[in-house]
């Protein structure tokens, strides 16, 4: 059995941050560490800033995770993750021989047979190479949606802002390089709500229940209430549960629930 590895995502991009776009690659991300029994461990939003990027990535470099990244990976002056990776590591950027043919066979196909635009010393031509200049060591990622690929070096994955295009290249980097740790964690979550709950009297029976169980997290959702939901979740309440190992979970929600009551809280579950 595979270890276990910690999946991280980076979402990179001031539109992100200044509200101009909604972020889709953490739910997507999700959804296919899902799909093949696995979770994400934690996402970080960072802002186009060379500085930012570069200090991100030495730390995430060091950490040992499996990372995706995305966006900045374009030859425009405000994408500069290729950069930062390549300082973050202390090496050169270097023309990837693959992506350099990849993005010959775009720049003609784009064409359409005009020999003029397929010229590869057009101005404009020698610009799109840069978006194939990778940290060396870098392996490529394809890209099936216009082939300009993306990059991966120390098991980081870099891949371009459009979700369109992210999203099966994320897909392609699990299949090909983690298969070996699909379905390895036997996973569950479950949880309950206690109306009108209170966290302070709650907090001590989630953190007996979580040192008497290894293997599982305890966690707490307080909710103000959402009136459109409706029945008990219109007001005031506290989603209340665990995660983790699916052979101990079951116990563990159990001593959970049984705590709850004996502290004098509704116990209501739901689906």
């Amino acid at each position: 059995m595979a270890k276990e590895r910690r999946f991280g995502l980076i979402v990179i991009g001031d539109e992100i941050l200044s509200g101009r776009r909604s972020d889709k690659h953490l739910s997507k991300m999700i959804e296919l560490l899902g799909e093949r029994g696995m979770h994400l461990s934690w996402a970080r939003y960072v802002a186009d800033d060379p500085n930012q990027i570069t200090q991100t990535l030495k730390e995430t470099f060091a950490s040992g995770d499996v990372v995706f990244s995305t966006g900045g990976i374009g030859a425009t002056p405000d994408d500069h993750t290729r950069q930062a990776a390549a300082r973050a590591l202390g090496v050169e950027l270097a023309l990837h021989p693959q992506a350099k043919e990849l993005i010959t066979a775009r720049i003609i196909a784009s064409a359409e047979g005009d020999p003029m635009k397929a010229d590869l010393n057009r101005p404009e031509n020698q610009h799109r190479f840069k978006m194939g200049e990778f940290p060396v060591g870098s392996e490529i990622i394809p890209n099936p949606y216009n082939q300009i690929p993306g990059f991966r070096i120390r098991e980081h994955h870099f891949f371009p802002g459009f979700p369109v295009m992210a999203a099966p290249m994320m897909a392609w980097c699990l299949d090909e390089h983690y298969r070996d740790h699909f379905h390895q964690t036997n996973w569950l979550e479950q949880s309950f709500i206690v109306p009108s709950g209170i966290e302070s009297t709650l907090t001590p029976l989630m953190e007996s229940v979580e040192s008497e169980f290894q293997g599982i997290k305890v966690f707490s959702l307080p909710s103000v209430g959402d009136p459109i939901r409706g029945g008990v979740f219109a007001k005031r309440h506290i989603e209340l549960g665990v995660k983790g190992d699916a052979d101990i979970v079951p116990m563990a929600l159990e001593k959970l629930k049984s705590g709850t009551a004996d502290l004098g809280f509704e116990v209501f579950i739901h689906q």
